[in-house]
């Protein structure tokens, strides 16, 4: 008796999906690397980087390809307790896509970066000579109180980071599940039949890449209101004459 033949591999995960992950992995220690070095100019840069991929992924949240979309991997809490329950079940229905519990995971690192962003956009060193693109629509002392919260966020998306390679870790001994590989191929195969995932067109990417720097490029410019605020955030500062 010829043993099965293996099923084709899915198509699990888009290629903007792939690229926004393995850009934050990147810039997070390009962020970490630049702050300790003192080059707040490229830190800046970065973190408007990291701005328009948030967005981008916000919007790939909505009209990307279904697992990638907020709606597909977002649960209560009935279908985390039940997807716990079942992690020592070897019989347990493969999942297409994020878990419910790395779908809330996926949630929460996006919202401890998008503090930290938003923190960053406002905040100035220490010296107050260097600061964000929006730190003139907030006082002195707020600027100050966002960066010490700037700096105990990134301790706190360190901590996150850890606990995510834990969990990587976990599934690659105990479950034998590499999660890795499929976040650098796109594709994943499994032991039984399941349905694909739907793959989004290539111009949402395009169109939610494009809204995404649009709206990081408004900011780095200090989000003008008006022709005349764009004007004026375009022009040299004055020389200080002593």
């Amino acid at each position: 008796m010829t043993d099965p033949a293996p099923l084709p591999a899915v198509r699990l995960w888009d290629l903007p999906v792939r690229l926004v992950h393995w850009s934050f992995v990147v810039l997070l220690v390009a962020l970490w690397a630049s702050a300790e070095n003192g080059a707040i100019g490229l830190h800046k840069t970065l973190g408007l980087i990291v701005l328009a991929l948030l967005v981008f992924r916000l919007l790939w949240g909505l009209v990307g390809s279904s697992t990638a979309r907020f709606a597909g991997f977002i649960k209560g809490p009935a279908s985390v307790r039940q997807y716990l329950r079942g992690l020592r079940d070897p019989h347990h229905p493969p999942v297409v896509g994020h878990n419910p519990l790395g779908g809330w995971s996926v949630i929460a690192l996006l919202g401890l970066l998008t503090g930290q962003v938003a923190l960053g956009l406002v905040t100035q060193d220490t010296d107050g000579v260097e600061s964000g693109p929006l730190n003139h629509l907030v006082s002195y002392d707020t600027a100050e109180f966002a960066r010490e919260l700037h700096e105990l966020g990134f301790s706190l998306i360190l901590a996150f980071v850890a606990l995510h390679l834990a969990a990587i870790v976990y599934y690659r001994v105990i479950k034998r599940d590499n999660l890795i590989a499929p976040m650098i191929t796109g594709r994943r195969t499994y032991a039984v039949p399941v349905t694909a995932p739907t793959i989004a067109p290539w111009w949402r990417a395009v169109l939610c890449a494009a809204l995404a720097a649009a709206l990081a490029g408004w900011i780095a410019l200090g989000a003008p209101r008006s022709a005349a605020e764009l004007k004026a955030s375009q022009e040299p500062p004055p020389a200080d004459y002593m």
